[in-house]
């Protein structure tokens, strides 16, 4: 065959290969731009817990980390733009760090915090101890809020705690675990398991923070590997029925929670040898402790008259008490948007949500979808850029845009997070950074 027509059969194929990869290319390109420009817009550029922090000198440009990232599927996180990975969706990342697992370069650190928003974290070691010696902690208070996360980082933890226990002592306990979380229930099957002589102090009921979702919440969660039990394969349940298969491995393995059992302090042991855990029923003696109590803390409160009246919650327990009423939710989060939405499912009450900024930068797309639709509909007046000023028995008084607004008002529900137990860490000795984009 000619040389010059067996060049033109190879090089054609070859072309068009390269014209394709360079389609493809500038597409998801466009895309990644397309989404950062929205992001950007909705001033949704605030991560809410641990993302990724990717240099461009490193990055190569291999897109791994975006195959990598679970929740691509469900919205763009990461993106390639200009051949280097950026982080696309900042509000939408939930801290898997899969990315970073997944980078060949080595050009992605997992961060708390930006530059202008910074997040309170106490000091911990690698192997899960705090600056005092014998207290550890796991978990959502670590900065740890995905429940996989968090069941691994309770598994592991325990295993640090075991390692610390080769030498004897005169301790009651060898570990004492407060909180019944993801984070805390893991950490008491390991230590079961590992026939540690263990207590488990959880001051309401097991499940934690996920026991006060609202009902029929979907819980996002990736396969884990719970001691005892074996490898989880939950993708997305439902918060009853994750609570259901605690209760069913509570159960089964004869893993003992104290629930209604609230730790009010912890101090050192005698002679300095472990440390004394003070409940409302009695202390314990224990070597270690394990704190898995979660970052919530003590309802955050609006401090304004009227907040002490009756109609005032903290969270949703039941959509359908809300019936007939005009019910005031306040917050911009998940919790509040979820709230409100289930309130206003049922058709049968008049719902306002009242948020501070100008747009639901912490929350997920689908809640944020959700009410959108609702929005449209009328199901859920929505209140941007207001505070409240006073609650009424019949009323509350808002400041909308500068503007004093009054609503009719039966309910209101306070849904702006939680104070961090910074109080409860100090007093113990637990040392709390603000972390401003660092690892």
């Amino acid at each position: 065959m000619n040389p010059g027509i067996l060049n033109y059969v190879y090089a054609v194929p070859m072309l068009l290969l390269i014209v394709w990869y360079m389609a493809k290319r500038t597409g998801r390109e466009r895309r990644s731009m397309e989404a950062l420009r929205e992001a950007t817009e909705a001033g949704m550029l605030e991560p809410p817990t641990l993302h990724p922090l990717i240099d461009p000198v490193k990055c190569i440009g291999c897109g791994s980390c975006v195959a990598a990232c679970p929740e691509q599927g469900s919205h763009p996180v990461l993106g390639m733009i200009g051949n280097k990975a950026r982080l696309i969706g900042p509000s939408d990342c939930i801290g898997h760090g899969a990315c970073k697992s997944a980078c060949p370069a080595g050009a992605i650190t997992l961060v708390f915090g930006t530059e202008s928003r910074g997040v309170d974290i106490p000091v911990v070691q690698p192997n899960f101890e705090t600056n005092v010696p014998g207290i550890f902690i796991a978990g959502e208070l670590g900065g740890m809020g995905l429940i996989r996360n968090a069941i691994e980082q309770g598994r592991q933890a325990v295993g640090s705690i075991k390692a610390c226990l080769d030498e004897p002592h005169d301790c009651d306990y060898d570990l004492v675990i407060v909180g019944a979380g993801p984070a805390g229930f893991c950490a008491s099957l390991a230590a079961m398991e590992l026939g540690l002589r263990y207590v488990t102090l959880e001051q309401e009921t097991l499940g934690g923070t996920v026991a006060h979702f609202p009902r029929r919440k979907l819980v996002m969660t990736q396969p884990a590997q719970l001691p005892l039990v074996g490898k989880v394969r939950f993708k997305e349940v439902r918060k009853e029925q994750l609570i259901d298969f605690w209760t069913s491995v509570e159960q089964k393995t004869g893993v003992i929670i104290n629930c209604s059992e609230r730790v009010d302090g912890i101090t050192a042991g005698p002679g300095g040898i472990g440390h004394i855990v003070k409940s409302n029923r009695r202390s314990y003696h224990a070597r270690t402790v394990l704190l898995a109590i979660g970052r919530r803390g003590t309802p955050r409160k609006l401090n304004v008259p009227g907040e002490d009246l009756p109609k005032v919650t903290y969270r949703l327990i039941d959509p359908d008490q809300h019936n007939g009423q005009a019910v005031l939710v306040v917050g911009g989060g998940d919790s509040a948007l979820e709230a409100a939405t289930s309130i206003a499912a049922g058709g049968r009450a008049n719902v306002t949500l009242s948020y501070r900024s100008a747009a639901f930068s912490r929350a997920k797309p689908k809640n944020r979808s959700k009410i959108d639709s609702m929005m449209e509909t009328g199901q859920i007046s929505v209140l941007f850029n207001s505070t409240v000023r006073e609650i009424c028995d019949d009323r509350v008084d808002l400041d909308v845009e500068g503007q004093r607004q009054q609503l009719a008002n039966d309910a209101v529900i306070i849904t702006a997070g939680g104070i961090l137990p910074t109080g409860f860490l100090r007093d113990i000795g637990v040392s709390i950074e603000t972390k401003h984009g660092t690892e």
